[in-house]
């Protein structure tokens, strides 16, 4: 298996602009929560991760990298899915709170993954720039997103523009879903 870098690039510019578009989402979605799940799950993701991290010998290679990657971004889009299908409740902040952790969970193993498998310095420098700009780009839509709804289109309730901005969320992260497939062929 082979990667495709240039479908690579733009899919870590587009996965961070969803980080960057969503990050205020959870602070609303998770209202329901009590403060001692944050130290369960916190400590869940530590185990889990020690343990991720026992594999890595097996783990660090271009075919886990791209069958882990895949698998974590469905899991994002079955959490933005699932909220739209369970709206605002104590079973979706569960839920939600449970399919990021489980994304968190590979968050060490897919950047050491990531070195490995791109080999070159420029092209991780371009990766980690890319992952910036898409950041700021994802805040700065979201902060316009919300401008546009509350100033130009009257829709001032934040649960609201929270599940209107989910339909956007859904397409987003589908082409992420693409290209995350399309940035490896075998070979």
């Amino acid at each position: 298996m082979q990667l495709v870098e240039k479908n690579f690039l733009i899919y870590k510019l587009l996965n961070s602009s969803f980080t960057g578009v969503s990050i205020g989402i959870l602070f609303k979605i998770y209202e329901p929560l009590d403060p001692e799940i944050y130290s369960i799950g916190g400590m869940g993701l530590a185990v889990a991760m020690i343990f991720i991290a026992k594999f890595y010998e097996r783990l660090l290679n271009i075919q886990s990298f791209y069958r882990i990657s895949l698998f974590v971004e469905v899991v994002m889009l079955l959490t933005v899915i699932l909220f739209l299908v369970l709206g605002y409740s104590l079973t979706s902040a569960l839920l939600i709170y449970c399919g990021y952790q489980l994304t968190f969970i590979f968050g060490g193993y897919l950047v050491r993954a990531e070195t490995l498998v791109t080999h070159r310095k420029e092209l991780l420098s371009k990766i980690d720039m890319l992952k910036q700009v898409g950041y700021l780009v994802g805040l700065g839509a979201s902060f316009v997103f919300y401008k546009v709804l509350d100033m130009g289109l009257g829709i001032t309730v934040p649960n609201d523009q929270i599940i209107i901005l989910h339909y956007f969320l859904i397409l987003l992260q589908s082409i992420i879903l693409f290209l995350v497939i399309s940035s490896f062929k075998k070979g």
